[in-house]
């Protein structure tokens, strides 16, 4: 028989649905999928943890709305940020909190209005700074505390000052991890001293740069491993029961040059053994690997 559509002769063509795969329940599942969808949002608060929005800018994190909070106008000026926060408009008016963290801490509560408007209602708010300076110190756990109150899942990521910035700068430092750590359910210190173990030699503007990216990889790999599908796929649940009341963690990296499985097993023995962990890892509650 011939085939008046030309198909071909001996075959006749037959026109079948756009899409024989496709569910008439799709579509009610396409919203519920997209009511589902974890909202996050990544606050940098200081020069460094503006930085550090900047940085993840730059790099791409998926699934994350980018908020830089400052004191220092001009600096935040520079910075690329999906929001941006100008802290204490009439306290400091724009020239930073000159390495005071009660300036700094002053300066989040006058823009506490902007912060709320900032972040709403997040399922995830991860705070990064600096500790040791004046608005980071002073401002992320205000931040925290604000994310906490509008009932978010919060996650401080922050650094400690080299020993090389001085006593003072150090001791600011623990008084604000103290603060934002009751403020956070999980706070991941990343202590600057142990970068450079891993980095030796390096000049400390660099090492300032090795530790702004290791925040970077940070926050993007906590992110990601919940916005991206993966092999092994963890949703907001399994982040929640393994980061709420957490108390302080710590992050490692590890890489590896094998090849095959031997790969991934030598990269997580690495990451498990890094010098950025402090503690010993046999008491951990839970822990987080992505590879």
């Amino acid at each position: 028989m011939g085939d008046p559509q030309g198909t071909g002769p001996g075959v006749v063509g037959i026109q079948g649905p756009k899409h024989p795969l496709a569910s008439p329940d799709d579509e009610e599942l396409a919203k519920i999928v997209e009511q589902l969808k974890v909202s996050i949002k990544i606050v940098g608060c200081g020069g460094g943890g503006s930085n550090t929005i900047n940085r993840c800018m730059e790099e791409g994190v998926y699934g994350a709305e980018m908020i830089a909070a400052n004191t220092d106008a001009k600096h935040l000026l520079t910075i690329k940020a999906h929001r941006k926060v100008l802290l204490g408009k009439r306290i400091t008016r724009g020239l930073g909190a000159g390495a005071l963290p009660q300036v700094g801490e002053e300066a989040a509560r006058e823009a506490e209005e902007d912060l709320v408007n900032s972040l709403g209602r997040v399922d995830i708010a991860f705070v990064t700074a600096g500790m040791g300076g004046g608005t980071g110190t002073g401002s992320a756990p205000i931040v925290a505390d604000i994310a906490k109150r509008q009932k978010s899942l919060v996650i401080s990521v922050v650094t400690l000052p080299f020993s090389s910035e001085g006593r003072v700068r150090m001791e600011n430092a623990l008084f604000g991890l103290e603060k934002i750590r009751r403020n956070s359910d999980t706070t991941i210190v990343i202590p600057n001293d142990k970068l450079l173990q891993l980095v030796p030699r390096l000049p400390l503007d660099q090492a300032f740069k090795v530790a702004d990216g290791i925040l970077m990889e940070a926050l993007k790999g906590l992110t990601e491993i919940i916005t991206k599908p993966g092999l092994v796929n963890l949703d907001y649940a399994d982040i929640k029961t393994i980061m709420a009341g957490g108390g302080v963690a710590m992050i490692g990296i590890g890489e590896s040059e094998a090849s095959g499985q031997n790969k991934v097993e030598q990269a997580v023995k690495e990451a498990i053994e890094s010098p950025l962990i402090e503690a010993d890892i046999s008491e951990a509650k839970g822990a987080l690997v992505r590879v």
